[in-house]
């Protein structure tokens, strides 16, 4: 089995996500990893980082939560950052990491329009909304 793909199931399989920080975590490491390995736009890659441990911080229930899924989500990192895709044949394609990353983008900047017209806390988003 390829090396990337492998060491991304076993971080799965290991540490499996039981909180929404966790989950937001990895998920979130994935994308900014492979956004870095995409050579995307180094500030773009910055601020979707910046906004991950915003969610992180949001969601964690405590400073330990936060601090596990900080770790999680430097592990979810480093493994798509470096892949090699000459070597691995399982790496998310770049087309989908930009594709994904706008749609990152363009969530961050609904919060940050929807902070002069109502609070943040009234804001949900999920499946319809929006999208």
């Amino acid at each position: 089995m390829l090396l990337a793909a492998t060491t991304v199931a076993a971080l799965l399989i290991a540490s499996p996500s039981t909180t929404e920080a966790d989950r937001i975590a990895a998920n979130g490491g994935f994308l900014v990893g492979n956004a870095h390995r995409c050579k995307l736009d180094p500030e773009r890659v910055v601020r979707a980082g910046q906004l991950v441990r915003e969610l992180i911080a949001a969601a964690a229930g405590d400073e330990k939560g936060q601090e596990d899924a900080t770790t999680r989500f430097a592990e979810f990192f480093l493994v798509s950052a470096y892949a090699d895709p000459k070597k691995e044949k399982l790496v998310a394609s770049c087309k989908a990491v930009a594709a994904e990353l706008g749609r990152l983008e363009q969530h961050q900047a609904t919060l940050i329009g929807s902070n002069t017209e109502k609070p943040a806390k009234s804001r949900a988003f999920g499946p319809g909304d929006g999208e």
